[in-house]
């Protein structure tokens, strides 16, 4: 699942996954929209539920911050492939 929220210069995108030993991944990509400004960060959830609470949270923090809802999609639609793309860049930094 891959959520993100943008304000006229920022944007936070959130993706929930399993890795390929069954833990559930909670990773936060956050910076300014069109530079490379930003960060990644990555928390191994104890259970799915942890990561859908922590998106919760997320979801409250961002909209009290002003920032709207721009996509959630699946981890296999076209959409989120590419936000995929998007954070394996800021992972490499």
């Amino acid at each position: 699942m891959i959520i993100r929220w943008e304000t006229d210069h920022d944007y936070v995108l959130v993706h929930i996954h399993q890795d390929m030993f069954g833990d559930w991944i909670f990773s936060r990509a956050w910076g300014q929209i069109g530079t490379q400004f930003g960060g990644l960060k990555h928390a191994l959830a104890d259970d799915h539920a942890q990561a859908m609470l922590w998106l919760e949270d997320e979801t409250t923090i961002q909209s009290s911050r002003g920032f709207r809802k721009v996509l959630e999609a699946d981890d296999s639609s076209p959409e989120a492939q590419e936000a995929m793309g998007q954070l394996s860049l800021l992972d490499a930094l």
